[in-house]
C-alpha cells in the first residue's frame, strides 16, 4: 500500500470572536481548544480549510 502524505495541523490562537464559518472549518479540522494537534491526510480540501483559517492554525 502506498503511503499517504500527512500534515499536522495545530491551532494556536483561539476562535473566539472570528466568522463563524471559521469556526466550523477548525471544528471540521477536528481541533478542539488552543494547542490541540491533528494529523489529517494531505489533500487538497484539506488544504483548502487550512488557508482559510491560516491565521489560527499552524501546519507543523
Amino acid at each position: 500500500m502506498a503511503d499517504k502524505k500527512t500534515l499536522t495541523v495545530k491551532l494556536v490562537r483561539s476562535i473566539a470572536g472570528t466568522r463563524e464559518s471559521h469556526r466550523a472549518t477548525v471544528r471540521g479540522l477536528g481541533l478542539r481548544g488552543v494547542n490541540s494537534e491533528r494529523v489529517l491526510e494531505d489533500t487538497p480540501a484539506v488544504r483548502g480549510m487550512i488557508n482559510k483559517v491560516s491565521y489560527l492554525v499552524k501546519v507543523l
